[in-house]
């Protein structure tokens, strides 16, 4: 089988039983490219069937040599194990080349995060008096509110918001599904926006659960979101790199300042890993430090 029949294969496979997003699908699609592209000029005569743990490990030390960082190298790695496991899954090899393969070390990044006093100068810098100001201020209230990811906050649905119960139901990653609470004020400007602004919309059939919607009645695209997140941080005068994910992150990190359980958080983000959760006791640990630094009187000077 050839690499285009064998690539279309394998997106099926990453779809329909792995249930990922066509993010990520299109990320191992193009590292499965990246692949193909090396083994085509370097070694045009092997086929998928019979690569080796040495062409695998030359590609990884050409594309480390090449400048690209340990996070995409990891993922390359990441990718190559995923698409040989399927492979031999599906009888095409005995195999797997990928299985010697050291990932690099990473270094776990904190994410970029706001104050409580950032969030509410950015909240009250929107502009409420224009129809889109209202819709802004219930999307980054939302974010905040529930710690969403973008595409969660693009899929948010009407339908699955209970405003009595004080929940939304949200569709996160391989489209599972889970209840997060959200709070008083989120919901008093979504209802703003919904009863006052949303109304007077244009909308398709399709397109009439969908909460966020642009001046078309269309559903809001991921860019959007940027968009809107740094105008209203840079109109805030906010000097930081702001996006969505600032929000979530935000939100996960002052729960744990706050002595939020850290299985609630995990929850509550909707990480399948208590692991990928604890990256925000590492941030509350420096939040601590920085406290004991600038206010314990053998610090000071």
């Amino acid at each position: 089988m050839n690499w285009k029949l064998l690539s279309k294969d394998f997106e099926s496979y990453l779809r329909l039983e792995r249930s990922l997003s066509e993010n990520s699908v299109s990320a191992y699609r193009n590292d499965l490219r990246k692949l193909s592209g090396f083994i085509s000029d370097h070694y045009p005569e092997v086929k998928p069937m019979n690569i080796s743990a040495d062409h695998l490990s030359e590609f990884i030390y050409l594309t480390a040599r090449g400048g690209t960082e340990a996070g995409t190298q990891a993922r390359l790695i990441s990718g190559m194990r995923i698409f040989f496991k399927y492979l031999i899954m599906e009888n095409y090899r005995t195999d797997d080349p990928s299985e010697l393969l050291e990932s690099p070390k990473l270094m776990r990044k904190l994410p970029d995060t706001l104050s409580e006093a950032d969030i509410e100068q950015v909240l009250l810098s929107i502009d409420l008096s224009r129809p889109e100001g209202t819709r802004n201020r219930a999307i980054l209230e939302t974010l905040y509110s529930c710690g969403l990811r973008v595409s969660e906050l693009t899929g948010l649905q009407i339908s699955n918001i209970y405003e009595k119960q004080g929940f939304v139901r949200v569709v996160g990653k391989g489209d599972k599904e889970r209840l997060v609470p959200v709070g008083s004020q989120a919901l008093k400007f979504i209802a703003q926006y919904r009863d006052n602004i949303r109304v007077h919309l244009n909308i398709a059939n399709s397109d009439t659960d969908y909460l966020f919607l642009n001046r078309r009645g269309k559903p809001l695209s991921r860019v959007m979101i940027f968009n809107i997140t740094k105008e209203a941080a840079r109109n805030a005068g906010i000097d930081k790199n702001i996006s969505p994910h600032t929000f979530r992150h935000s939100f996960a990190t002052h729960l744990v300042e706050r002595g939020a359980d850290l299985r609630a958080v995990q929850e509550m983000l909707g990480h399948e890993s208590i692991t990928t959760t604890e990256i925000y006791t590492h941030m509350e640990r420096s939040f601590l430090r920085e406290s004991v630094m600038k206010y314990h009187p053998r610090n000071a000077g």
